[in-house]
């Protein structure tokens, strides 16, 4: 296939609903992925891997994953969820993303194999999956990153033996919140844990270690992080792990929740060694790294941030990050739009809405966005002053001709929404 022909297979597979199978949860299962793996001599066994899972901060820590492996030498993998602009951006190579000729070609082999063999077919994010372990051992990468897409247990990469699995932490996101919800989401996520491996934990709690023991890992540790302090950009971090103390650790990132991603990362990957890092290494692969979509500064004068934050915990990070990083700037915009699922009251009220000089809310350019005056009610009735603008770009426009150069624009929500944020700063 080529790159088109594989985004036109994929359209086709984003309405494929899992069937409930005998002996799977709620319909759940990884049958599927394992018999594509088997079709393909189990790619995934081919390379060491670290698996990342967590409500929200996993993207990032996978990031500084990638950078700290790759600062050691290895050539390394790094798949992640979700894409900004297009799906090649979810498989990389050397700290490079496949081209569309590559992505096109790796999809179509999973396409063919699922055709030829008759099996059951994929879903979206099962091929792409798929496509990119396959990939990766074609590549022969020494480690992979691999980035859960939702909770662990039944996420299609938990064909995946992780060496190291991290989880940053456990929120609310993706469930309804019924009494429980925690212990639930906790235990799906710890099931990406395989016996013998070791496991961090950027979130400690004495429930959440027990459920990991329970997957029989070989150790689990939690860093520590004894310093985060705002820098010229970044951060300023003093990390302890069970095999070093790091002081003056710099992390070209905003945020003091990536601070602990930070430490999470370096954690990671001295388990995955078994030995400490350098400060050479932390200085090399952390000084430069890219989150792309967190608090992404894509426009100066006026400023322009990109944040995804799309549930409450991500919401309140952002709101603490914009007072502590951002707080010397003049007035404050808000751009906002989200897909439905989440209860946007609870996203705003934790963003702070009213504390915003304006926020426009806009319809994320995807079926589920959230039409945007049905938002700007939800801001009003938590005291914010807000317009409604549908159009994304058009939004954007009505901010940037209020704004003067020592103004803040924040755009935050769905990725969809950045998306075209970003294509927007590049004209500025």
């Amino acid at each position: 296939m080529d790159y088109r022909e594989a985004l036109n297979h994929l359209e086709r597979l984003i309405n494929y609903e899992v069937q409930p199978r005998a002996g799977a949860v709620k319909g759940l299962s990884l049958d599927r992925m394992g018999q594509v793996m088997a079709f393909l001599d189990d790619p995934q066994h081919a390379f060491a891997a670290v698996h990342i899972t967590g409500t929200n901060g996993k993207g990032s820590t996978a990031r500084m994953v990638e950078s700290l492996l790759g600062a050691m030498g290895l050539r390394v993998g790094l798949y992640t969820s979700p894409h900004l602009a297009t799906p090649c951006e979810r498989i990389r190579v050397g700290a490079a993303e496949v081209d569309q000729a590559t992505f096109g070609r790796a999809v179509g082999d999973i396409a063919r194999l699922v055709e030829a063999a008759q099996l059951e077919p994929l879903s979206w994010f099962e091929t792409v999956t798929a496509a990119a372990l396959a990939h990766f051992a074609n590549e022969a990468v020494e480690a992979a990153v691999v980035e859960v897409g939702m909770l662990g247990r039944f996420d299609a990469t938990n064909v995946v033996d992780g060496q190291v699995a991290v989880i940053t932490n456990v929120g609310r996101d993706h469930t309804d919140g019924a009494p429980g919800w925690w212990r639930r989401v906790a235990q799906e996520k710890a099931g990406i844990v395989k016996a013998g491996s070791s496991v961090v934990l950027g979130e400690s709690t004495a429930e959440l270690a027990e459920m990991v023991a329970a997957q029989l890992p070989a150790s689990i540790v939690t860093p520590a992080l004894s310093g985060n302090e705002v820098a010229l950009g970044g951060r300023l971090l003093r990390v302890e792990t069970p095999r070093a103390t790091h002081s003056d650790v710099f992390v070209g990132l905003h945020g003091a929740h990536q601070g602990h991603n930070a430490a999470s990362a370096v954690c990671a990957v001295e388990e995955f060694f078994d030995a400490p890092l350098s400060s050479e290494v932390l200085a090399e692969a952390l000084t430069s790294v890219e989150a792309p979509g967190r608090l992404e500064v894509v426009h100066r004068g006026p400023l322009i941030l990109l944040d995804a934050a799309h549930n409450p915990p991500g919401a309140q990070a952002l709101a603490r990050s914009l007072e502590e990083d951002f707080g010397g700037l003049n007035r404050r915009f808000l751009v906002f739009g989200i897909q439905d699922g989440r209860d946007p009251a609870e996203v705003l009220e934790a963003l702070g809405a009213a504390g915003f000089d304006l926020l426009v809310t806009t319809t994320a350019p995807t079926p589920r966005g959230v039409a945007a005056d049905v938002l700007r009610d939800t801001a009003v009735s938590l005291g914010a002053r807000a317009d409604a603008v549908a159009d994304v770009a058009t939004a954007l426009d009505f901010v940037i001709d209020q704004a003067d150069d020592e103004d803040l624009i924040v755009v935050a929500g769905s990725v969809t929404v950045l998306e075209v944020a970003r294509e927007f700063a590049a004209e500025l």
